[in-house]
């Protein structure tokens, strides 16, 4: 058996941080106590405390009794790009590292990742959700973790850099994950899991889970699982190699929201007439729901204004989509002449894009490099349909993405899972659909 692992969380960049130590802190190992109000510039590439003479490139504020301490930092962003961004103040438990990162000073919270882990599907979790959702939750989300600091200490001993971007005159192919935190295991934002600290309570369920499935993880072939979860997939879950690095993960495919397959589609979404079928339809799947009792389990008051996520559109007109394109992607496309699709993956997601512009033509992928040139923040998924309106001499003067599902669409489907839950299905079996041929193991 393993011991339970010490997790460093990327929380926020500034060029000056203010926190305040609620307790006895050491700073950087020595005997002095520190505790109140404090702040901590950038100068000259050093690490300057307010009112004190101490410089250096890293400092730790370590506390001397975990449970009776915490630490507020102030102005923490959340929601990073998304549409209910916002700044609150947030409160942690464990050390709090301040490092030298880009120019500025970066906030780490150093804490036991059974506590993270709390904190985590808390803040990614409504109070009312299920047990038996919250315990799969609870596996997934330590199997993800485990797996990305194994993930990083490969990185980090690699001899070649790790590659995520390829441009071309003619392409710009690029995924986001784990290679842009060298500094610390995970960020705090969606980008790898909603993380607020303790600043909202503990869910009670939350706690119980956890604890209840303590150390367990996925694993597949002897190695834990780089478990996926996103909101909903829209009817057919998404291989992880279509959206991340060309990898491919057995028990990361193509998996059929739903008992049965529903009657009158193909399956194949790869192929555009049945993916343009599958998306205007809307098929039966567990995560095609209306239930606000179910919803409520996974979507919190920030989600709550997106419930149309199943099937969704969005319109732009020309004016709109050529301006949004070019500031997004940094590229002048001139007037957008058309959306293509290029490839396609199982959930019927857009893996590679051509944007024809009266200036350039470009192919964009993967999915979320779609997302993001498409939207002011991210469209909901990369799968789409694409629909030309009022066309003048070859210009559309409107353009109509009718979509399905919301975010990446790998692994556990929230709003599908939290279905399950309420229709009795167990957390192991939950984990059994959405993760084909992985096996339950207890790791410390």
């Amino acid at each position: 058996m393993h011991k339970i692992p010490t997790i460093d969380v990327g929380i926020m960049s500034a060029d000056e941080i203010l926190f305040s130590l609620n307790g006895s802190f050491l700073l950087n190992g020595n005997s002095a106590v520190l505790s109140g109000e404090q702040s901590v510039r950038y100068e000259n590439g050093m690490l300057k405390m307010h009112n004190s003479d101490f410089c250096e490139k890293e400092l730790l504020f370590t506390p001397i009794d975990f449970d009776q301490t915490e630490f507020q930092l102030k102005d923490v962003v959340i929601g990073v790009n998304f549409h209910w961004e916002q700044k609150e103040n947030q409160k942690f438990k464990g050390a709090l590292k301040l490092i030298v990162e880009d120019g500025k000073v970066t906030a780490i919270n150093v804490l036991p990742l059974e506590n993270y882990l709390i904190s985590v599907i808390s803040s990614e979790m409504s109070a009312n959700s299920s047990l038996e959702l919250l315990k799969a939750h609870a596996i997934i989300s330590r199997s993800w973790l485990i797996a990305q600091i194994e993930k990083q200490e490969q990185i980090t001993g690699a001899t070649e850099k790790y590659e995520s971007t390829f441009v071309s005159e003619h392409e710009y192919i690029k995924w986001y994950d784990r290679e842009d935190h060298s500094n610390f295991h995970v960020c705090a934002d969606d980008h790898c899991q909603r993380y607020q600290g303790v600043t909202r309570a503990d869910n009670p369920n939350v706690v119980k889970a956890v604890n209840e499935t303590s150390g367990v993880i996925l694993s597949y072939d002897g190695k834990v699982c780089d478990a996926r979860f996103s909101k909903a997939c829209g009817g057919i879950a998404e291989r992880f190699e279509n959206c991340w690095e060309p990898v491919s993960h057995p028990y990361l495919t193509a998996v059929v929201d739903n008992p049965q397959f529903p009657a009158g589609f193909e399956q194949d979404l790869t192929i555009e007439k049945n993916a343009a079928k599958w998306i205007t339809d809307e098929p039966e799947a567990f995560c095609n729901t209306h239930d606000e009792v179910v919803l409520k389990q996974v979507l919190n008051d920030y989600d709550w204004s997106a419930k149309d996520f199943y099937r969704w559109t969005v319109e732009y007109s020309q004016a709109e989509i050529s301006d949004l394109i070019r500031r997004r992607s940094g590229i002048d496309f001139g007037d957008i002449l058309d959306l293509v699709p290029v490839e396609r993956g199982t959930s019927g997601r857009l893996i590679r894009m051509k944007i024809v512009g009266s200036k350039r033509t470009i192919t964009v992928g993967k999915e979320l490099e779609i997302r993001r040139w498409l939207s002011e923040s991210h469209l909901y998924s990369s799968a789409f349909l694409v629909e030309k309106l009022e066309v003048e001499n070859g210009l559309p003067g409107k353009f109509v993405l009718k979509g399905a599902g919301w975010g990446h669409g790998v692994g556990l489907c929230q709003i599908g899972a939290a279905v399950m839950g309420h229709k009795g299905y167990k957390y192991d079996e939950i984990l059994k659909h959405y993760f084909k041929n992985a096996t339950l193991e207890k790791r410390y």
